[in-house]
């Protein structure tokens, strides 16, 4: 905070907290020739008498400024003032953490060696996994864990990165970067982006123009067979999505491959390990991977 805005914070303190002090001294005395009375009379002989308030009362307003003084002298009030507290809401929220974390600690330490696949099987971390994954990861993924255009479904089976334990344990750990390039200028017209965007539909068993197909496979050979495969079936190291099946990531329609094509494809997920921990992060994957062991009718072997 500037130094003008910390002053005209302190000045508007000084102000308010004075001015009350003021009004208080002021209202807490009678002074000479103040009439007794108000002038005020109800039912004949109801008057409304003009006196202070009474010492305890006024006592009290006094013990609230010098509260108030103290209060703004203890904690940050006036501006970039820290106060001779040292008290932030960033260290509190963090002592509230931590405290958090302590008693969390045992619960999740009990899982840190047991194999993902048996962990998968534990209906107590499962619970916990589902628990956290609503909290974190629900927002990208859905509720359901069945994903949205250009979010994953992570119960299909099918696996960008791949859908073994330790691949899933990675994923939400380390995160995830997408890293698909326009190739718009690589390509070198329009017409060759959209042999090649026909090309790619025709790899998933969509009707297209064989003729454009056709024109497009060479250079799909070329260009991008080096991530995805001479046929299309994408590679796990990389990241590069199988071409052949019916699931789209980002859609399968022509313009959503030309765009992919043209303008490259960065979607990023984060890593959680700084986000939740590395316990966590476990029963997560535990929970995603019986999930999608349920869902493709698997079992999952301890």
């Amino acid at each position: 905070m500037s130094a003008f805005w910390t002053w005209y914070i302190i000045l508007l303190v000084v102000i308010n907290v004075v001015g009350c002090a003021a009004l208080l001294w002021w209202t807490s005395k009678r002074r000479p020739g103040e009439p007794e009375t108000t002038g005020h009379v109800w039912d004949g002989d109801i008057r409304e008498y003009n006196k202070p308030l009474p010492k305890w009362w006024i006592n009290l307003f006094w013990l609230t400024i010098i509260f108030s003084i103290a209060y703004l002298a203890w904690y940050p009030g006036l501006g970039s003032f820290k106060g001779y507290g040292d008290w932030t809401s960033n260290a509190e929220h963090d002592a509230q953490r931590e405290a958090n974390e302590a008693k969390l600690k045992p619960l999740f330490a009990k899982f840190a060696e047991t194999p993902l696949p048996q962990l998968a099987q534990n209906e107590e971390a499962r619970r916990l996994g589902q628990s956290i994954f609503a909290n974190h990861c629900a927002t990208c993924h859905g509720s359901d864990a069945r994903g949205a255009k250009g979010f994953p479904n992570l119960t299909d089976g099918l696996w960008q990165w791949g859908g073994e334990p330790e691949q899933i344990l990675a994923t939400i750990l380390d995160g995830r970067q997408a890293a698909m390039p326009p190739f718009a200028a690589v390509l070198g017209s329009d017409e060759a982006v959209n042999e090649v965007a026909v090309y790619v539909q025709s790899l998933s068993g969509q009707r297209v123009d064989p003729t454009l197909a056709a024109a497009g496979k060479p250079r799909f050979e070329t260009i991008c067979a080096a991530c995805h495969g001479r046929d299309g079936t994408g590679m796990t190291a990389l990241g590069a999505p199988n071409l052949t099946d019916a699931e789209w990531l980002y859609g399968s329609d022509f313009d959503s491959i030309r765009t992919a094509i043209v303008n490259g494809r960065n979607g990023q997920m984060p890593a959680h390990e700084p986000i939740i921990g590395a316990e966590r992060v476990r029963v997560v994957a535990a929970y995603v991977y019986h999930l999608n062991q349920t869902a493709t009718g698997k079992t999952a072997q301890p």
